[in-house]
């Protein structure tokens, strides 16, 4: 399977769940866009990583994993999102240390924060991109203005939303409930938490 390579496009608060985000990766050689529903941390980490001059007093969580693997001379190469299963994205940290590389499971949020911090690229597979990516028009600025933005607008956010809850609509409320139970078990609070949001609304 071919890798295509992502860029961070911007985030967008999101309209129907309180407290998520939906981070745009946009394709380097192309138009598709990947939206994915990253939490309130995770969001203001990355925001924060693609800002520059912010310097948080105090090391946020994914500073202190790059301290860390900086000491001891762990550097990540890059970050590779390899499946995507019921609206859920998993990703890889592709580490090195010593010339021996390392594969690490990573949730998709902050494996694109850490990939920041290491100036890591981000791919994807071209079949993901295929099933996920959608065509936005971020806004209506040159592509040298769209790039110095981190908040996309209330359209775009509205037109990420509808796509997200696509993923659900077809699914049975029993299926939603298994999911629901299987994402709160694997600890993916920000999955759990848009199943509940369908569920609130059958």
């Amino acid at each position: 399977m071919s890798l295509v390579k992502l860029n961070i496009k911007g985030i967008s608060y999101s309209q129907t769940q309180n407290g998520a985000y939906a981070l745009i990766l946009n394709e380097v050689d192309g138009e598709r866009k990947l939206p994915i529903v990253i939490g309130a941390f995770e969001a203001q980490s990355i925001a924060i990583a693609l800002e520059k001059e912010i310097r948080p007093p105090r090391p946020l969580t994914h500073d202190l994993f790059k301290n860390f693997a900086d000491r001891f001379d762990i550097v990540v190469k890059q970050v590779i999102i390899h499946k995507l299963v019921d609206g859920v994205f998993y990703s890889s940290l592709i580490c090195e240390r010593d010339k021996i590389e390392e594969i690490i499971d990573a949730r998709t949020s902050d494996a694109i924060a850490l990939a920041l911090r290491f100036d890591a690229p981000i791919f994807t597979y071209k079949n993901i991109l295929d099933k996920a990516g959608i065509y936005l028009k971020v806004n209506p600025k040159s592509d040298d203005e769209q790039d110095d933005s981190i908040l996309v607008d209330d359209l775009v956010a509205e037109e990420i939303e509808s796509n997200i809850q696509d993923n659900y609509k077809d699914k049975s409320l029993k299926e939603l409930n298994n999911l629901l139970d299987e994402a709160v078990a694997n600890e993916d609070y920000e999955t759990a938490a848009r199943i509940r949001d369908e569920i609130s609304k059958r």
